[in-house]
């Protein structure tokens, strides 16, 4: 994520002043500006967390780098700066982390390395601590410019024993020039910003109860009341956050936490190139994804009115970084796909193994909505037919329950997984609205011609396929399913070419179940018309009908709600009158 984290204290001696910052870097680092990979004897060794390598400190930067408060940025004198405006001491080299996957430098030091992002983050830093601020000044708010970068800050105290009012301020700001990115990233910036500085309170906290209890300040301030108000601040008033947390170890911490925050951020959201208007099944995928997501927040938030204890934040943020590398059931899950896709590849693999007739049978009652049952005790090869064959439909008609003990109605799914131990029953055993293919141990004569490798576990199974309305060859049927077969017989097609193909097709069936569905659902036009149409879109067969009828119930709710309210516009009702 290009952006800069930043950590800014309101000095009562020079004002608000930037503390420590990290950046990421995306291109290497200047020649002779630090050695990342190889580390100086004095130098601590490295350490991996959530694919970052962490080199708690770099041996040497040059002036380019900017690393330096001194080196970079001149308008800061070291008069100007006390012990509460500093970080890191004099010389330090500042932190950095590698990120192996990206090839991404996180780098820290107390001011950014290029003067211009010194004059952005110094601007924020002045306007996070001055007047943008909310009501009760603890909190988050964003502001920000095209020309200056847009800023979330959060403000906060620290509990300070010496300090006017037993306080002092503080900031933690994200500065970025993408407004939309940074909007959209406020809920997770501010849970784990939170819980950054919750640690920093926490810390400071205790040290602030220690010294109260061995000299409180209170009544010495009250007898003190008349000492003149400059003398007391020549005092120790300005003490760094190392004391106020007693922690010496504060600021390669802060490194860590903003070098994860910055990573996780950017992978939270990615961007991708839409070419054209989406497809149905893209518009399908999304609503299901939406919903489950809104079934996720339900639950959660009845957890928690439960009483249910939430994950640490610490917990929640390594789960995060490694759930896509680490998580067990991501990769049972993978290595059984794996292993799944062995048994059928594609659909002219399927038509291989099950022969052109019943291959032809299978896919005109797939096409028609009609339920298809699978028997078997292979639930991969089960999982792996249902894999092939939904690729023939959209994917908001697709219905599946991969594996049942019992039969389910064709009303709850359309591909049904089934043990041998469970009974049809004899009104879908006759039904000429289902399909069965029954998986059955083949006896050593019929055993299904390996023609390659990856075919050896079917070589011992043969598949029935019976229906109650066998689909007659010499008729014209679905036009869809003549060119289907006559891509998938194509041997000089490609499978690649074929799902290609696969995919104009249904786009252009789809399009005419949305034409039809404009002019039956939303317009109410008679059946002449409808006719008339059905014979202008070469659909006017009564298998092709069907399929028109089928394919209408997987059209998106958006595609919907979108004719239904054109409709209900006045400009609509006046063109169509």
């Amino acid at each position: 994520m290009n952006a800069i984290v930043a950590l800014c204290h309101f000095c009562e001696l020079h004002g608000p002043r930037t503390l420590f910052c990290t950046e990421a870097l995306h291109l290497p680092l200047p020649q002779g500006a630090a050695c990342g990979n190889s580390l100086g004897p004095g130098e601590q060794g490295e350490e991996e967390e959530g694919g970052i390598q962490m080199s708690s400190r770099i041996r040497c930067h040059s002036p380019a780098d900017g690393a330096s408060a001194e080196s970079n940025s001149p308008r800061l004198k070291k008069s100007d700066m006390c012990e509460g405006c500093r970080s890191l001491d004099v010389g330090h080299p500042g932190y950095i982390s590698h990120d192996k996957e990206t090839s991404i430098k996180y780098v820290s030091h107390q001011h950014p390395n290029h003067p211009q992002l010194f004059s952005i983050v110094r601007q924020a830093c002045v306007r996070s601590l001055s007047c943008e601020v909310c009501p009760g000044r603890e909190g988050p708010i964003f502001f920000g410019d095209e020309q200056h970068g847009f800023v979330f800050s959060h403000t906060f105290f620290i509990k300070d024993s010496l300090a006017r009012g037993f306080q002092r301020w503080y900031s933690i700001i994200v500065v970025m020039m993408d407004r939309i990115y940074l909007i959209n990233s406020w809920p997770f910036l501010l849970s784990k910003i939170r819980g950054v500085i919750d640690e920093l309170q926490g810390k400071a906290f205790k040290v602030f109860e220690a010294e109260q209890f061995g000299c409180p300040q209170r009544p010495l301030r009250i007898n003190t009341a008349f000492t003149p108000f400059l003398h007391q601040r020549n005092g120790n008033a300005a003490r760094s956050l190392t004391s106020l947390t007693n922690d010496d170890n504060l600021w390669a911490c802060l490194h860590t936490s903003f070098a994860w925050l910055l990573k996780a951020c950017g992978c939270r959201l990615t961007e991708k190139l839409l070419e054209g208007a989406p497809t149905e099944d893209t518009l399908v995928q999304m609503e299901k994804q939406a919903d489950l997501e809104e079934e996720c927040a339900a639950w959660e938030s009845h957890e928690e009115e439960e009483g249910r204890p939430r994950p640490q934040p610490e917990v929640l943020e390594g789960r995060e970084l490694s759930k896509c590398h680490t998580d067990s059931s991501t990769l049972s899950d993978c290595s059984w796909n794996m292993r799944r896709t062995a048994v059928f590849r594609s659909l002219r693999h399927m038509r291989q193994v099950l022969g052109a007739s019943a291959f032809r049978m299978l896919a005109w009652h797939i096409l028609m909505g009609n339920q298809v049952i699978w028997k078997g005790q292979d639930r991969e090869l089960i999982q792996s037919a249902f894999d092939v064959l939904q690729a023939m439909l959209p994917v908001g008609c697709v219905r599946v329950i991969s594996y049942s003990e019992k039969y389910e109605d064709a009303y709850r799914c359309n591909f049904l997984g089934l043990s041998p131990q469970a009974e049809i029953p004899s009104h879908v055993q006759s039904s000429e609205f289902a399909v069965m293919i029954d998986v059955r141990t083949a006896p050593g004569s019929n055993l299904y011609p390996v023609l390659f490798v990856d075919d050896e576990p079917l070589s011992k199974y043969e598949f029935v396929v019976t229906s109650g309305s066998p689909v007659a060859t010499d008729r014209v049927g679905l036009t869809i399913l003549n060119k289907i077969e006559a891509a998938l017989s194509n041997e000089n097609l490609s499978m690649d070419v074929v799902e290609q193909c696969l995919v104009c097709l249904k786009e252009e069936w789809m399009n005419k179940v949305k034409v039809l569905f404009k002019f039956t659902k939303v317009d109410s036009r008679p059946k002449e018309d409808t006719q008339k149409l059905l014979g202008i879109l070469g659909a006017s067969e009564e298998d092709n009908v069907k399929l028109l009828k089928f394919w209408m119930t997987g059209l998106s709710k958006t595609y919907k709600s979108h004719l239904m309210s054109s409709v209900r516009s006045p400009t609509s009702s006046e063109c169509r009158n």
